[in-house]
């Protein structure tokens, strides 16, 4: 028996499966797990081993054989009995129904109620939908193939290769061991409404090196490098170092996180990662509605400015002022941070400065 899981597209959102992937592990023991990814929610789970096999989809990539048409027809040889939809879209409840499989589970979204044999209403008030956790919405739908929920705990792991980069990494800069280190993280695949000031994210940097005396390492994908290298130009600090001489990868973020004390971030994918490795965060909201990204992480510190036109959920600031973020001061940040780390130096999980 085969069960084909439509994995979400954002990083972020495929940790927060992690919780239903384990679920449908354990409580369905002999059926055959076929994830439907992207090639990057792939290196997110790595080394998790819940799936047995992986298929992956990426209708814009340059490898055809991964696009919708190829991967429908792989689909279909693999035969699934059951497709599990943790995405919304109506391409995928369409490649669902395509792909042959008599029992089609999903959210009614986007006009794709049809394509569906088990339908599942998405929370709503007024016809709108109301803000809650994507974690707990993809726990319904694994409950509905009889799969109890055990935790909400996220989890990943890493491999090998993942930790040796970083290992290459803590010598090229003189890191100390692990739990010692802070993270900034500025990313936003969704779009640049989520970026919390460069020039506040340098000072802020500056701040824990001087005053914290941390060693104080800047993450970066791809996307970020330009802006990881100057937050660490515009700290000039020696405490302060970055990955945008790095090759970047997300078995290399994952490793470093791992290893570190706090994470500092925007609402983005890394910061999913933290809670996974049981790391403190602190997370800096602007336009996203907390809620909906909710992973339940006892060492997560939201901050977010109340601000009348939000949160907007917006991709761009349609006001052009970001307040939201711009009005969120490098001394908040700051200070959160240092509670963690005493909260965490208090348990004996990080040294105190």
């Amino acid at each position: 028996m085969t069960l084909a899981v439509f994995l979400p597209n954002w990083v972020g959102d495929a940790v927060l499966a992690t919780p239903a992937l384990r679920a449908l592990r354990r409580s369905l023991p002999g059926e055959r797990l076929l994830g439907v990814m992207r090639p990057v929610v792939a290196e997110v789970l790595a080394g998790t081993g819940w799936l047995d096999e992986q298929l992956l989809f990426d209708p814009y990539g340059s490898a055809r054989e991964n696009r919708t048409w190829p991967v429908v027809r792989q689909l279909r040889a693999q035969r699934p009995q059951t497709v599990l939809l943790f995405t919304n879209s109506l391409r995928t409840g369409l490649m669902a129904w395509l792909s042959g499989a008599r029992r089609r589970v999903g959210y009614c979204m986007h006009g794709r109620r049809w394509l569906l044999t088990d339908r599942l209403e998405p929370p709503r008030r007024h016809g709108r939908l109301l803000p809650s956790s994507v974690l707990d919405a993809y726990l319904n739908l694994t409950a509905g193939l009889g799969c109890p929920t055990a935790s909400r705990r996220l989890e990943l792991a890493t491999l090998p290769a993942d930790e040796a980069a970083a290992d290459v990494v803590w010598q090229r800069f003189g890191l100390p061991p692990h739990g010692e280190v802070v993270l900034l993280n500025s990313s936003g695949a969704y779009g640049e409404a989520k970026l919390w000031p460069t020039e506040y994210f340098a000072q802020l940097a500056r701040r824990l090196g001087a005053e914290c005396g941390r060693m104080v390492l800047v993450l970066c994908g791809p996307a970020e490098q330009a802006r990881a290298a100057e937050i660490a130009a515009r700290a000039a600090h020696p405490r302060v170092v970055s990955l945008a001489e790095v090759r970047p990868s997300i078995g290399l973020s994952k490793a470093c996180v791992r290893r570190a004390g706090l994470l500092i971030t925007t609402d983005s994918g890394p910061r999913h990662f933290a809670a996974a490795f049981n790391i403190p965060v602190v997370t800096l909201f602007g336009p996203t509605h907390p809620a909906w990204s909710e992973n339940y992480h006892p060492l997560d510190v939201h901050l977010q400015r109340q601000v009348p036109c939000g949160p907007c959920q917006r991709r761009k600031c349609p006001l052009v002022h970001h307040r939201c973020l711009r009005e969120l001061s490098v001394e908040e940040v700051f200070q959160a941070a240092c509670a963690l780390l005493a909260r965490q130096a208090s348990r004996g999980g990080v040294q105190a400065a």
